[in-house]
C-alpha cells in the first residue's frame, strides 16, 4: 500500500509517494514565483499553487506506477487566502506568512492590551505573522470583500483547506486544528473558534471551515483529477506534521525544520504549556478527539538566508554549496549575519528588525558570509533551545533535525555544538511530507498505530558535540553582539 503527500511549502510545491516502510518510491517538485509589491510584503498567487499542487500530484502517481490508498496535505502555515465560494476563484493573492504589512495593526491591538487575551486563548502573540491580520486586510482592502464575506459568498483557508477546497472540487470547506489554531481566532484549549477573537479582530466568522482531527477522511478527489478518486485522509501544518514524522510522538521530544525558515517544537503531550519566554502555545496533533501540545520556537529566516545569498548577491550558484564553502575557513573571521530580513520571530517578535553583516573586514569574502548565514541558523536554534529550558522542559536529549539545509553535514555539527547536544538526522529528511503521508495512512489502515509509525524511523548520523567550551563561549558572545545590534 503507498500514500501519497503533498507538500505545499513557501517556495515550491512537492508531491511524494511512500510505501508502507515510510520510503520515497516517486518525487516531484515544482519551484513558483514569489511576489513582493511593497518592502515588507510578501504574496504568492493561489492558482500557481494549485497549478503545481494538480502537475506534482499527478506526476508522482505516474512515476510511482501504484494504487494510491490516501491523500496526506501539508502546508506552510498562518498564509491566507480568500476565495468565491461560488466560483472558487481567490479575490486576492495569498498573503504569506513573512508578511509584514500588519505590524502596524498588531502594534496598536498590543497597546490596547489585547495580547493577554489572545496568548491565554490561542498560545500565541500578536504579530503579523500569523493569520487574523491578514485576513482583515484583505477584507478591508479588496472592494466589496467584507459585504460579500458577511453574506456568506466568500470562504477563508490557510493553504491546505484551499487545496482540499480544490482537490474536492468544492464540496469540503474544512481545516484542522495545527492550521486552525495558527490564525490568532481559534482557541486551541476549547479546540473551537472563538466569538470574542472574531469580534477582536473583525472577522466574521461565516468565512470560517469546520476544524476536523489531522487524520481522518476529509473527503476524495474530484472526478476527472485523476485516473481515480483518492480519499483525502490527512491533513497538518508543515511544522507539526514534521514533528509527526519525526516520531516524536513523547512528552520532551524535540525535532527542529530547517527549510526556508527553522521551526523548533517540543512535544508537551496533553498540557498546553503556557511560555513565559515568548515562545509559541500550538496544537500538535489531535488524533480521535484527544489533542497533543508543543512549545514552537519560529526563526523567519533559515534557508531563506542561503537564497538571498545566491539569488540576491550572487556569491554561490547552489545552497550545497555552502557545506563546502563554511569547512574551507579555519573559523568565521568575525563575521555574523543577523537575518532580520523580515523581522525576527521567536523569542524577541520584532517585526521591525532587519538584516545586519556585522564584522566585515577587507579579509572578508564570500566563504565568511556563507558561513555567517549557516552559523546564524545554529545560534538561532540555540536561543529557542534556552528560552524552552527557561520555560521548564528538560534539556532534550538529542534534537532531530529535517529539511532541506538538515543534509549539510557541517550545519549539522555545528548545531550539535551550539546546542551542547546530538543531533539525528534521519535517513530522509523531508519528513515534513512523511508526517503528512503518517496521517492519512493512520486513518486509512496502511499503518495501524503510532508505535508502527515510530518503528519506521531510521538514523541516517548522529552529529556528537566536541567543540571546547572557551571557543563555544567566544562564538555564541560575538552572535549576542551582533544581535543586540540588530535589535537598537
Amino acid at each position: 500500500m503507498h500514500v501519497l503527500a503533498i507538500d505545499q511549502g513557501t517556495t515550491s510545491t512537492r508531491a511524494i509517494v511512500f510505501d508502507q516502510a515510510a520510503r520515497p518510491v516517486a518525487t516531484a517538485q515544482r519551484e513558483f514565483t514569489q511576489h513582493y509589491p511593497q518592502p515588507g510584503w510578501v504574496e504568492h498567487d493561489p492558482e500557481d499553487i494549485w497549478r503545481d499542487t494538480l502537475a506534482v500530484t499527478r506526476e508522482a502517481i505516474g512515476a510511482a506506477g501504484v494504487p494510491i490508498a490516501a491523500i496526506g496535505i501539508t502546508n506552510q502555515r498562518e498564509t491566507v487566502v480568500v476565495w468565491d465560494r461560488e466560483t472558487g476563484e481567490p479575490v486576492h493573492r495569498a498573503i504569506v506568512w513573512q508578511d509584514r504589512r500588519t505590524a502596524d495593526v498588531c502594534a496598536w491591538l498590543k497597546a490596547d492590551g489585547a495580547e493577554a487575551t489572545v496568548q491565554a486563548k490561542t498560545g500565541l502573540l500578536l504579530d503579523p505573522y500569523f493569520s487574523a491580520t491578514k485576513l482583515a486586510w484583505v477584507l478591508d482592502n479588496v472592494s466589496g470583500a467584507r459585504e460579500r464575506a458577511q453574506r456568506g459568498e466568500l470562504a477563508f483557508g490557510t493553504i491546505d483547506c484551499f487545496l482540499l477546497w480544490r482537490l474536492t472540487g468544492g464540496k469540503v470547506h474544512a481545516t484542522d486544528p495545527t492550521n486552525a489554531g495558527r490564525t490568532l481566532l481559534f482557541d486551541i484549549h476549547r479546540q473551537q473558534w472563538d466569538d470574542e477573537l472574531l469580534r477582536l479582530f473583525d472577522i466574521p466568522e461565516a468565512l470560517l471551515p469546520e476544524v476536523r482531527d489531522n487524520s481522518g477522511l476529509f473527503g476524495t478527489t474530484a472526478a476527472g483529477l485523476f485516473d481515480a478518486a483518492i480519499p483525502i485522509a490527512g491533513m497538518a501544518g508543515d511544522q507539526q506534521a514534521a514533528l509527526f514524522g519525526q516520531a516524536c510522538f513523547a512528552p520532551g521530544m524535540v525535532k527542529s525544520t530547517y527549510g526556508t525558515g527553522c521551526f523548533m517544537l517540543t512535544n508537551t503531550g496533553a498540557e498546553a504549556v503556557a511560555s513565559t519566554n515568548r515562545l509559541l502555545t500550538t496544537p500538535a496533533y489531535r488524533l480521535d478527539g484527544e489533542t497533543t501540545y508543543a512549545l514552537e520556537g519560529s526563526i523567519f529566516v533559515a534557508g531563506a538566508g542561503v537564497k538571498w545569498l545566491r539569488d540576491g548577491l550572487g556569491t554561490l550558484k547552489t545552497a550545497a554549496e555552502t557545506e563546502e564553502m563554511a569547512a574551507e575557513l579555519t573559523d568565521n573571521g568575525g563575521v555574523y549575519m543577523v537575518p532580520g530580513f523580515v523581522g525576527l520571530g521567536a523569542p524577541h517578535w520584532r517585526p521591525d528588525a532587519r538584516g545586519l553583516i556585522a564584522g566585515l573586514t577587507l579579509n572578508s569574502k564570500a566563504a565568511h558570509l556563507a558561513r555567517a548565514a549557516l552559523e546564524a541558523v545554529a545560534y538561532q536554534t540555540r536561543d529557542l533551545a534556552r528560552a524552552m529550558t527557561a520555560d521548564g522542559s528538560a534539556a532534550p536529549a538529542a534534537l532531530r533535525v529535517d529539511g532541506g539545509m538538515a543534509a549539510n553535514d557541517w550545519l549539522c555539527q555545528f548545531l550539535a555544538e551550539m546546542m551542547e547536544t546530538p543531533v539525528e538526522r534521519p535517513v530522509g529528511v523531508e519528513t515534513t511530507a512523511l508526517g503528512a503521508a503518517f496521517l492519512a495512512g493512520l486513518a486509512t489502515g496502511v499503518w495501524p498505530s503510532p508505535e508502527a509509525l515510530a518503528a519506521t524511523w531510521m538514523l541516517d548520523r548522529r552529529f556528537e558535540p566536541r567543540m571546547a567550551a572557551v571557543e563555544r563561549g567566544r562564538l555564541i558572545a560575538g552572535w549576542e553582539d551582533a544581535l543586540r545590534r540588530a535589535l537598537v
